[in-house]
């Protein structure tokens, strides 16, 4: 029986006796290793599987060489493997031994200060990496949102010390504010039609130019997102849509006699709000196609095989069973920032009807939250806006996410 000593490795005697010794021997090297609790890996066991009289006599016929020699190979060989084995598994108990100690003292930590500690304590690197970001992130968006919501119960205008007045900007907000209830119903047409159609938009394309060729779909990536990154780009839609003979939309509507004299665009209020809603869709493709593209490339294409198999026929049924589900993290980012760019236009209406708009015509709730905390400086009553908008965006967001489960089901 072949046996470890002190310093865990074989004798030079046990090594002679285990590649010389006979076929029916090598369960010997089997039976040392559960002996000593020690498992060997799939190729040392491999290798002493191989080594049986058959296989021998398989390989002698095969390469022409002696049995005896192709015994003595193979058995070399299962040694060489169990012996590489064994010095790995003794170095795994090595460090599975001083891993042990960390153990009981973390075991002796949470009996002081719970689970919560000693998760933290075991996964302290982890924490350690996230630590900046999480600071950061409580610093610049958790403790602005707090304030934002105390302040919202204050009269501040920056020169005074808060004065808390309870829920009179609320009450301001929605009974005596005419313009507040404007934004609202305008973002609400913004927010309903740019929102899910973008959304849509960003997806349909990116599943299209996903299906093209590497270079080409490289392009036409580039080509779908390089209006929302595109530079004063307002320049050009306040001349598509001037309100005079050299307006592109004015001249093409004349030379088609469809009008007779040229169209006042952004000094109409019937027309702002559809300039608004073509320029915030023009401009839409922006991170969520991004996203999209990223996770139509992630897909395993091993299961739409599968899927032809249980009976998926058509294109759509692949989208619906099996693309759609294996992008859900994609889907709901591309939602979240879809909602939150369709809820807080403010730089086109600014750019194309200005500031403010003709009969507040392109007037939204971040506009008028600009107009109360950038011009007026009545900080009180923009926390109050700034909270409602918020909670807008929590329930969206809420919403789409409800919505985004069934997708697959």
């Amino acid at each position: 029986m072949i046996k470890k000593n002190h310093t865990n490795k074989i004798t030079t005697e046990e090594k002679k006796d285990l590649i010389v010794t006979p076929i029916e021997h090598t369960p010997k090297v089997v039976e040392t290793v559960e002996q000593n609790e020690v498992p060997l890996e799939n190729q040392a066991t491999q290798n002493i599987v191989e080594c049986t009289e058959e296989r021998i006599n398989e390989i002698s016929q095969a390469t022409g060489k002696d049995p005896l020699q192709v015994e003595y190979e193979l058995k070399e060989k299962a040694y060489k493997d169990y012996q590489k084995e064994h010095e790995r598994i003794t170095q795994r108990l090595r460090i599975e031994k001083d891993r042990g100690s960390w153990i009981r003292k973390v075991d002796r930590w949470s009996k002081r200060g719970g689970r919560l500690r000693r998760e933290i304590f075991v996964k302290r690197q982890y924490y350690y990496l996230v630590a900046p970001y999480t600071i950061l992130f409580f610093i610049f968006t958790v403790i602005p949102v707090l304030m934002s919501l105390v302040l919202s119960f204050t009269y501040f205008n920056l020169l005074e010390f808060p004065k808390f007045i309870g829920w009179d900007n609320y009450k301001s907000l929605f009974v005596d504010d005419k313009v507040f209830m404007v934004a609202i119903k305008n973002t609400a047409i913004l927010a309903v039609i740019t929102g899910p159609v973008s959304y849509i938009m960003a997806f349909v394309f990116a599943w299209l130019i996903n299906e093209l060729k590497p270079l080409l779909r490289s392009f036409m990536t580039l080509i779908f997102y390089a209006p929302s990154i595109s530079g004063n780009v307002y320049l050009v839609w306040k001349l598509i849509f001037s309100s005079d003979n050299y307006g592109y939309a004015n001249s093409i509507l004349m030379e088609l006699n469809i009008i007779q004299e040229p169209i006042t665009w952004l000094q109409n209020s019937k027309y702002i709000i559809w300039i608004l809603i073509i320029v915030q869709l023009w401009m839409s493709l922006g991170v969520s196609f991004l996203s999209f593209i990223a996770g139509l490339q992630g897909v395993n294409r091993e299961y739409y095989e599968a899927g032809a198999i249980d009976g998926i026929k058509s294109r759509w049924q692949e989208l619906w069973y099996i693309t759609l589900p294996q992008m859900k993290s994609q889907l709901m980012f591309g939602a979240v920032m879809q909602i939150t760019s369709s809820l807080a236009i403010a730089e086109v209406s600014t750019n194309i009807a200005g500031f403010p708009s003709v009969e507040y015509a392109g007037h939204t709730i971040i506009t008028h939250l600009m107009d109360y905390g950038n011009t007026r400086m009545e900080m009180g009553y923009a926390s109050a806006i700034a909270t409602i908008l918020f909670i807008i965006m929590i329930l969206a967001n809420l919403l789409v996410r409800k919505i985004l489960r069934r997708v697959g089901s």
